[in-house]
């Protein structure tokens, strides 16, 4: 996910008058950077990781961190990871030698829906960031380390292409047929 910037992201709030929506406006470059993910969808368990640069070493790095945060006892690893070019470098290749349990699987172009790790972004993104302003690239990565953390506590298995709504049931109402005896 990235790049992330510190600054002000915008939040929801409640206007009791009618008035025009403002928003404090945020000139700074206070730093940036991207954060790594890592994600298990029948858990819903999830690993993240911020860096300053996304580069070759610093997914490697990140790759030997989901290693070890994945047990021992799993037996095969997909890694679903898009096309960039980072994600198919050498380094990469030696890592996934090194390591015969991962298997990467390229998302076709286009096709970022086919990555379940797309829709937790955005989950990420409104328990870490929306309503916050950010003075350092510092902040940002404790926003994300407990936002993560808090999800972990929290977690559910996700499923793809289903939506969480809370629906209560139906009432019989005038429609309903009449109960004969």
């Amino acid at each position: 996910m990235g790049p992330e910037s510190a600054k002000s992201y915008r939040g929801q709030q409640v206007v009791k008058t009618p008035q025009r929506a403002t928003q404090e406006i945020d000139y700074g470059r206070r730093g940036k950077g991207y954060v790594f993910g890592a994600f298990r969808p029948a858990s819903g368990e999830a690993f993240t990781d911020t860096y300053l640069r996304r580069t070759t070493v610093n997914w490697v790095d990140f790759l030997g961190r989901v290693e070890a945060w994945i047990p021992a006892d799993v037996e095969r690893v997909y890694a679903i990871v898009d096309n960039l070019s980072t994600h198919r470098a050498t380094d990469v290749l030696l890592f996934s030698l090194a390591h015969p349990r991962w298997e990467f699987v390229f998302q076709p172009k286009y096709a970022a829906y086919l990555n379940l790790i797309e829709p937790w972004w955005k989950v990420l993104r409104s328990l870490a960031l929306k309503g916050r302003r950010f003075e350092t690239w510092d902040e940002v990565c404790t926003a994300v380390q407990s936002a993560t953390t808090y999800w972990n506590a929290h977690r559910h298995p996700f499923v793809w292409g289903q939506r969480r709504r809370h629906r209560s049931r139906r009432q019989p109402c005038i429609a309903s047929l009449p109960k004969v005896a």
